[in-house]
């Protein structure tokens, strides 16, 4: 049998994100994060590579060191260490089409697509445990890319994530030429807007629907980090539309197609 040497590495939408506390330079989390099914990129081993080195084929808006796949990779190698010598023969090639920095977990699903196809290529059996655990050291939130949930609440610092059983969502992005800062706006939150969810809250959200949820709340109420973000990039609010939300720190806005909203 001939294993696949690609692999989809889809968006992700924040339906609702709020703090709960804080741990040393985290903040702990209560979020759920749903799959976008309709925006991927693909992650496929291609033998071109002549550097002899580990070689990155994409449109990316970082150096190499910097990038997710090539941490995700050290992280690998720290346990298997054989895989270095097929990455100096193997490219891995991404063909880009989630926006970066955009709040939709692009360079996160990135580093785990490598994790979950490098785990099938190299039969190395990994639990996804395992890779989760792995993966937290790249991102706080690769762990929840690596179980290939379609939808799941996350919880501490992005290692928590539970499946929740709900429909498919038909979602919609879109992202305006802003770029959001996700340091300089997880400070200005911490500095200006600091506020922490309860646990009963929390579990209150935690166990309703995303339909129900997007019904319920308005975009401010479903993310703590929408109005950080209009606080230092006041032109947002320009792109915020009705029956809209926030995904992560920005600077991507998400609705789910009308004949899914009751």
């Amino acid at each position: 049998m001939i294993k696949k040497l690609n692999i989809k590495s889809y968006a992700k939408v924040n339906i609702f994100l709020k703090i709960a506390g804080k741990r040393d330079s985290y903040h702990e989390l209560v979020s759920r994060f749903v799959r976008v099914k309709s925006l991927y990129d693909t992650i496929t081993f291609v033998p071109n590579n002549e550097t002899n080195n580990f070689n990155l084929i994409g449109d990316f808006g970082c150096e190499t060191k910097q990038n997710t796949i090539y941490k995700a990779f050290l992280a690998l190698r720290n346990n298997c260490p054989k895989i270095d010598a097929y990455f100096r023969v193997y490219s891995i090639k991404v063909e880009k089409n989630i926006p970066e920095c955009a709040g939709l977990g692009g360079g996160s699903s990135n580093a785990a697509a490598f994790l979950v196809l490098a785990n099938e290529v190299f039969d190395l059996n990994y639990s996804k445990d395992r890779l989760a655990r792995m993966a937290l050291q790249v991102g706080a939130d690769v762990p929840f890319f690596i179980y290939e949930y379609d939808s799941a609440n996350v919880t501490g610092i992005g290692e928590k994530v539970e499946e929740f059983d709900e429909p498919i969502l038909d979602i919609e992005t879109f992202t305006p030429n802003i770029q959001c800062n996700t340091g300089e706006i997880f400070t200005t939150f911490r500095n200006k807007f600091y506020k922490e969810l309860s646990n009963v809250e929390a579990e209150k959200l935690l166990s309703k629907t995303s339909i129900d949820i997007l019904e319920e709340l308005n975009i401010s109420d479903a993310n703590d980090l929408y109005e950080c973000a209009v606080d230092l990039k006041p032109q947002l609010k320009e792109h915020a539309k009705p029956n809209w939300f926030f995904s992560g720190s920005g600077s991507s806005f998400f609705a789910i197609k009308q004949n899914e909203m009751r």
